[in-house]
C-alpha cells in the first residue's frame, strides 16, 4: 500500500524542478519535442498530395493541323499535363520516359488531320509511366473524354457538318512498366531504401556515442589510428549487415510479391552499395553530434521522417509543392528510389540513371567530409 504519511510534496517539488532543469539543459531533446510535431504538421498539411498536377509530358507529332493543337491544348487545360518536351521520334520519347524526365508521351500521327477530315477514326497514342499507379491514375482517367470533346469542338468550328460526320476519336493508352497498376511493384523496391536508411543510420549513429557512454572513448583515442581509420573501422562492419538486409528484401520482392527485375543486377548492386555507404557515413556524422545514444536516435528519426514523406516513397514526388521537392532533392532516399525503380521496373541502363548515381556519390563525399571534420573538432 502507498504510505501517505511518508509522502512529501516538498520532495516531489524538488524532483520535478530537477527534471525540468535537466530537460532545459538537454536542448536537443527539447527541440525534438517541439520540432517533430511541427514537421509532421507541415508535411502532412502542405506537402502531401495524392493527385499530382502539371506532370511533365513529351509530344511526338509532325502534324501542325488545328485538330492536333486543339487536343494538346485541351490536355494542358486539365492541369494534369505540362508539355515541356517535344520529341522528333518515338525513340527519343522512349528515352525520356525511361529516364523519368517525363511522365507521359503523347503521339499524334502525321496524318491525324487528314483522317479527321475523312472520318477515318483518328487515333492518338498516350504512354504513361505507371511505375507509381497513384500518380498516373488521375491523369489517365481524364484522357478519353477531354480529347474527344476537344476534337468535336474543333470540328464543329470548321464545318457545320462535323456533328454528323462519322469517325470518333480512338485514344490508345499504354501503361508502361506496370500495366496492371500493382502498387507493390512501386512500394517494395522503395521499401528497401527505407529499411536500409532506418537501420544503417540508426546503428552507425550510435557508434561513437556508445563509446562515450561506456567510457571507452579514451581508449579508442589512445590508439595509434587516424580519424579516417577510426571512421572506416566503425562503418564498414555495417555494410555486411546491410548486405544481409538487401538479400532478404530482394528475395522477398521476387518470391512473395513477384516484383519484376528487368535491369542489370550488377548495376543494381552498385547503386545499393553507394547508397548504403552514404547512409553509414551519415550515421557516423550524427554520432559526432550526439552526446548520448538517445540523442543519436532522436536525430535519426528527425532525418528519417522527411525522408519518408518527401522522397517519393509513400506519396507521388511530382505531386508535392516546389519547396517540398527542393528539400526532397537533398535526401539520399529520393535518388535511390529513382535508381532502384528504374533498374527493376524499367530495365534502365547506366546512361538513364547516371545523374542519380553521381548524386549518391556526392552524398558519400559530403557525409565523409563532414564526419571527418566534426570528429577532428571533437578531438580538439
Amino acid at each position: 500500500m502507498f504510505d501517505f504519511a511518508r509522502f512529501s510534496p516538498t520532495r516531489l517539488g524538488a524532483m520535478l524542478a530537477k527534471e525540468f532543469i535537466q530537460m532545459r539543459r538537454d536542448r536537443l531533446t527539447f527541440g525534438m519535442i517541439l520540432g517533430i510535431p511541427l514537421v509532421q504538421l507541415v508535411l502532412f498539411g502542405y506537402a502531401i498530395n495524392n493527385d499530382p498536377k502539371h506532370l511533365p509530358a513529351v509530344l511526338v507529332s509532325t502534324s501542325a493541323d488545328p485538330y492536333s493543337r486543339a487536343i494538346v491544348s485541351a490536355l494542358e487545360m486539365t492541369n494534369y499535363y505540362r508539355f515541356d518536351h517535344v520529341a522528333s521520334s518515338a525513340a527519343e520519347a522512349e528515352q525520356l520516359l525511361a529516364s523519368g524526365d517525363v511522365a507521359f508521351a503523347v503521339t499524334i500521327p502525321s496524318d491525324f488531320g487528314t483522317r479527321v477530315e475523312r472520318g477515318d477514326n483518328p487515333t492518338i497514342l498516350i504512354e504513361a509511366d505507371a511505375t507509381d499507379p497513384a500518380a498516373a491514375s488521375g491523369a489517365i482517367s481524364t484522357l478519353g473524354t477531354v480529347a474527344s470533346e476537344a476534337l468535336k469542338r474543333e470540328r464543329g468550328t470548321d464545318s457545320l457538318r462535323a456533328a454528323n460526320q462519322p469517325g470518333a476519336l480512338n485514344v490508345v493508352v499504354h501503361r508502361r512498366y506496370n500495366p496492371e497498376g500493382i502498387s507493390q511493384y512501386n512500394v517494395v523496391p522503395g521499401l528497401l531504401g527505407v529499411i536500409l536508411q532506418l537501420t544503417m543510420v540508426m546503428m552507425t549513429s550510435m557508434a561513437l556515442t556508445r563509446e562515450a557512454e561506456r567510457g571507452t572513448m579514451e581508449n579508442l583515442l589512445a590508439m595509434p589510428a587516424s580519424p579516417m581509420e577510426i571512421m572506416l573501422g566503425k562503418v564498414l562492419p555495417y555494410l555486411a549487415i546491410g548486405a544481409v538486409q538487401v538479400v532478404v528484401v530482394l528475395g522477398a520482392a521476387k518470391t512473395l510479391f513477384g516484383v519484376p527485375f528487368l535491369g542489370s543486377f550488377s548495376l543494381l548492386l552498385t547503386g545499393i552499395l553507394i547508397f548504403v555507404f552514404a547512409l553509414v557515413l551519415l550515421g557516423y556524422f550524427i554520432s559526432t553530434l550526439a552526446r548520448t545514444q538517445m540523442q543519436a536516435m532522436q536525430l535519426t528519426f528527425f532525418f528519417f521522417l522527411p525522408s519518408i514523406m518527401l522522397s517519393g516513397f509513400m506519396f507521388p514526388f511530382r505531386g508535392m509543392p516546389g519547396w517540398a521537392r527542393a528539400i526532397g532533392e537533398f535526401l539520399p532516399l529520393t535518388h535511390f528510389n529513382r535508381v532502384i525503380r528504374a533498374i527493376m521496373l524499367k530495365g534502365a541502363d547506366y546512361a538513364a540513371i547516371s545523374f542519380e548515381m553521381w548524386i549518391l556519390i556526392a552524398f558519400v563525399t559530403a557525409y565523409a567530409g563532414l564526419a571527418l571534420l566534426r570528429f577532428r573538432t571533437t578531438l580538439d
